[in-house]
């Protein structure tokens, strides 16, 4: 009996995080993900577009690495805490394959405010590109860019290294971010949007 009440238990758990009640059938669940794939693409080159505008020497970096990874994150500063979330994707230019991925991070620190910021990394190798996407990746060193772009600043300056073979560029609406901080930073792929 009591095997039954765990069985019957761990059933029922399994039926509310299915999206069994949702009320949504498999064809409009499958709908609503072409259209967040869609939407992360949409995203992705935009943010990729804001890169080449601040830093356009970045376009042939891109081109010469294995692939990138680009995410549109919003952080939140209150007082002590601040987290982050955000959306992404990476890109596989040697296959031109897209994996959809999420971020999220937390921590401690002063201050109050709301940011909107984008980042994106740059993979030299397909050992790089694999850790990232296969392996989800935390970020847990601070790394902060020394240079702003402005008129004779340079995006070699701004992109910084985080990782062997990983390099970031971070972006506001602004142009280049001077502080690249990425700490306690967790990249992971979306199970959802990446099933066939």
């Amino acid at each position: 009996m009591k095997h039954l009440k765990l069985i019957v238990g761990l059933l029922l758990v399994t039926l509310v995080f299915s999206g069994f009640w949702s009320g949504k059938s498999k064809r409009e669940i499958r709908e609503e993900n072409r259209l967040e794939r869609v939407n992360r693409i949409v995203a992705s080159n935009q943010t990729m577009q804001l890169l080449y505008k601040y830093a356009p020497e970045a376009r042939q970096m891109v081109l010469r690495s294995y692939g990138y990874a680009t995410f549109s994150n919003v952080g939140v500063n209150l007082v002590l805490f601040s987290a982050e979330g955000g959306k992404g994707m990476a890109h596989n230019n040697r296959t031109g394959i897209n994996t959809y991925m999420n971020m999220a991070s937390g921590g401690l620190g002063l201050g109050l405010g709301v940011k909107d910021f984008r980042a994106v990394f740059l993979f030299e190798n397909k050992r790089a590109y694999d850790t990232f996407v296969n392996s989800g990746w935390e970020a847990n060193a601070q790394a902060d860019a020394a240079a702003k772009y402005e008129e004779s600043g340079g995006s070699l300056n701004a992109a910084i290294t985080v990782a062997p073979g990983v390099r970031l560029y971070k972006l506001t609406q602004n142009g280049l971010a001077l502080q690249a901080t990425i700490q306690g930073t967790k990249y992971w792929k979306d199970t959802e949007l990446n099933k066939n």
